[in-house]
């Protein structure tokens, strides 16, 4: 790979950016690059963690989370349990509106959990399932209704489950809104271009207006995380996220340049297709759980996490890593056996299975699945790697059109968030097509108790079916890496790797 003809994929972004900046002499423009595009810009339909950096400026949530994982208020100003647990009383912030200028209360928050749960095709609904109604109690309470308890509410309500939009944009726009939306963040929508810009624009009626300092924000997706920074360097862009592992010493040592960084709370995984679609029922890897065990003992986790993240990252085995008080510690990480993998696959009957790995054209997705034809291969495994846009992977995904899939989770507060919409049967983010009712009863009853050795418990339970099915093989969890002109001050690091622009300023 050259260094120029890459530069020159992103030309009309960079050139508007430059323009921008020149063209609003006493304004302040934010130059942010993406490691992708994301796909639309709608909280209930939305499914990429790229999409959730942009919502982080556009769209306010009910909660938010701290530094230390805490649950927050941001639109709610306080909340109330009832004594049963079955229903969350929430008080919302006065003096809120939209960027269409109406005014946020309690009939939006009914309006916004009744479309997340009730739209087609939200990948909401399982994050609010339990959610049985909500009541308007007056113009500032809004009541939640639950079937049961139901302990990770709060951290649902903290991401894209808990965004407001406006109501009258909405009911407007039907299944168009991601186009041009709505919300009450600090920026308001402008304009995007697909695989070029997303521009937004201060809101001048924020309820936090204090802590913005910026006039406008420019998203712009690069996916060579080379040209990423090169363009960092120049003065093209302000900040990149998801900056390459390799490259994180080189930035450091720059003094024109911050680096910061912090263990994510999702994972890396490679999910498998064991009931999505009818593919599985003719794949290796897809009806034969020796296969998929062969498949994990052929991969060595510290290698991967040198080789492709420059140990930028902590080597783990389920959907929490294992320093978090919900590791399953009954179910520890397996080491590499190329030996009894051979054994396995010979006693199935496919001594060379081949398996199609889609990956993402992100560059540390590329590198895993490099790393993982070459591990696999030692057990006998063809493994063929098909590189795919993400969104269009996601897409593919969702249909089945998968043998095995390189994909992240960028995780959430709750242990729930990690596993639920992936394992429990027919949930949206489901893409293994994973379904076993026992662990379906086994995630439900952690959902339903506030007790933290109770929760445990169930986890080690649903650790010792699920990691046994494997639905998904995790790999480890990422160091969320930034990088940015030292002209700015005042990030804060949050594990969930979204990048807020409350009190983030130039120098």
């Amino acid at each position: 790979m050259t260094f120029a003809p890459r530069i020159r994929l992103v030309p009309a972004s960079l050139a508007f950016a430059a323009a921008l900046a020149a063209g609003l002499a006493s304004a302040q423009t934010l130059r942010f690059g993406l490691a992708e595009d994301p796909d639309m810009l709608d909280p209930t339909l939305a499914r990429t963690f790229v999409g959730r950096i942009v919502f982080a400026a556009l769209c306010d949530k009910l909660f938010d989370i701290d530094e230390k994982l805490n649950i927050v208020p941001q639109l709610a100003e306080s909340y109330q349990w009832s004594a049963d647990g079955k229903a969350l009383t929430v008080k919302v912030r006065p003096g809120v509106t939209f960027h269409d200028g109406e005014k946020f209360d309690a009939a939006a928050v009914k309006y916004n959990i009744e479309r997340h749960k009730t739209m087609p095709g939200s990948n909401r609904r399982g994050e609010l399932s339990l959610v049985s109604t909500v009541d308007v109690v007056d113009p500032m309470t809004a009541r939640l209704n639950l079937s049961q308890p139901f302990s990770p509410l709060l951290a649902q309500l903290a991401d894209r489950a808990g965004m407001m939009v406006s109501p009258k944009a909405a009911q407007a726009a039907g299944d168009k809104f991601g186009a041009h939306p709505v919300c009450s963040g600090p920026f308001k929508f402008v304009e995007r271009v697909a695989q070029d810009r997303i521009v937004l624009e201060r809101y001048a009626n924020y309820w936090n207006k204090g802590a913005i300092h910026f006039d406008r924000v420019v998203y712009l997706p690069i996916l060579d995380t080379t040209v990423r920074l090169a363009n960092l360097k120049s003065g093209q862009l302000d900040f990149i996220e998801r900056l390459a592992a390799s490259d994180a010493a080189a930035v450091a040592a720059d003094s024109r340049l911050k680096l910061s960084k912090i263990t994510e709370i999702g994972y890396q995984g490679i999910t498998l297709n064991v009931g999505k679609s009818d593919l599985a029922k003719t794949t290796a890897i897809g009806k034969d759980p020796r296969v998929r065990e062969a498949f994990e003992l052929a991969l060595d986790r510290d290698g991967i996490v040198q080789v492709v993240m420059e140990g930028q990252a902590t080597v783990g085995n389920q959907w929490v890593a294992p320093d978090n008080p919900f590791y399953a510690k009954n179910v520890p990480v397996p080491k590499r056996d190329v030996a009894k993998a051979k054994a396995l696959l010979a006693a199935a009957g496919m001594p060379n299975p081949s398996v199609e790995l889609m990956t993402p054209t992100t560059a540390d997705a590329q590198k895993i699945a490099q790393v993982v034809q070459a591990m696999t291969k030692e057990a006998g495994f063809d493994v063929k790697i098909r590189s795919t846009e993400f969104a269009t992977s996601l897409n593919l995904a969702d249909k089945g059109e998968f043998d095995a899939y390189v994909l992240a989770w960028s995780g959430r507060a709750d242990p729930d968030g990690n596993i639920y919409s992936f394992d429990a049967c027919k949930q949206p983010l489901n893409y293994s097509g994973y379904c076993k009712p026992e662990v379906d009863k086994l995630l439900n009853d952690s959902r339903t108790t506030s007790d933290v050795a109770a929760r445990r418990k169930a986890y080690e339970q649903v650790a010792a079916i699920v990691l046994v099915d494997r639905p998904i093989v995790y790999l480890y969890h990422r160091h969320w890496l930034w990088a940015y002109t030292n002209k700015l001050s005042g990030l804060r690091t949050i594990p969930d790797g979204l990048v807020r622009l409350q009190g983030l300023k130039f120098n």
